[in-house]
């Protein structure tokens, strides 16, 4: 397994739209662990998308069993997903992501979805989910359509965060993981320039 640097939102692989996998061979497994693990090692990611780590592929990992209301659900990959109902009721609620480093704005999200995804071993799964795990089902379900989270503000609010956009397109941020700037230049972590 590896750990892979972590593409910013600016990065134009970040606004094309995923390929569907065709093959879940063991090229595809190995991505898929080297995201968990790559997700593990920012310390505060619980999804992460294919395209964040440079693969344009339908794929995202979650992993939200460190969490206290998620005791039971284990980290899980979703190939090819698809959203299949969206609940008529919302919840506004603080977002981040690992592409926009140091940005979190309030989004609102419908409350539960009903999504339909292929596992690591090519079984068909249809759930619902409610609450933060429906959230940050959609988050990822979005990168792979190529959208942004702060997309869904107002051009309002969008205008409000301008000067910290900039601020994470110019890589003026520390982070702790490896990151690939908009123009293809590495940044890197705070740990890593210790070790220097």
């Amino acid at each position: 397994m590896s750990i892979l640097p972590i593409y910013n939102c600016f990065h134009p692989i970040l606004k094309i739209k995923t390929e569907p996998v065709k093959e879940i061979n063991d090229d595809i497994k190995n991505l898929i662990a080297d995201m968990f693990e790559t997700m593990d090692n920012t310390g505060n990611g619980v999804g992460l998308a294919a395209n964040q780590v440079g693969k344009s592929l339908s794929i995202f990992v979650i992993n939200v069993s460190e969490l206290e209301e998620y005791p039971d659900i284990t980290p899980f990959a979703c190939i090819n997903p698809e959203i299949l109902e969206y609940s008529n009721d919302t919840i506004t609620i603080s977002e981040g992501c690992l592409s926009s480093p140091e940005l979190y704005q309030d989004i609102e999200r419908p409350n539960s979805i009903k999504i339909k995804y292929y596992d690591h071993e090519m079984n068909e799964i249809v759930k619902t989910f409610d609450g933060f795990l429906a959230r940050v089902l959609q988050h990822e379900y979005d990168h792979l359509q190529g959208i942004l989270f702060f997309e869904k503000l107002s051009n309002f609010k969008q205008t409000l965060i301008k000067n910290k956009l900039n601020k994470i397109k110019n890589s003026k941020y520390d982070i702790d993981y490896n990151m690939i700037n908009y123009n293809g230049t590495l940044k890197k972590s705070t740990w890593d320039k210790i070790d220097e």
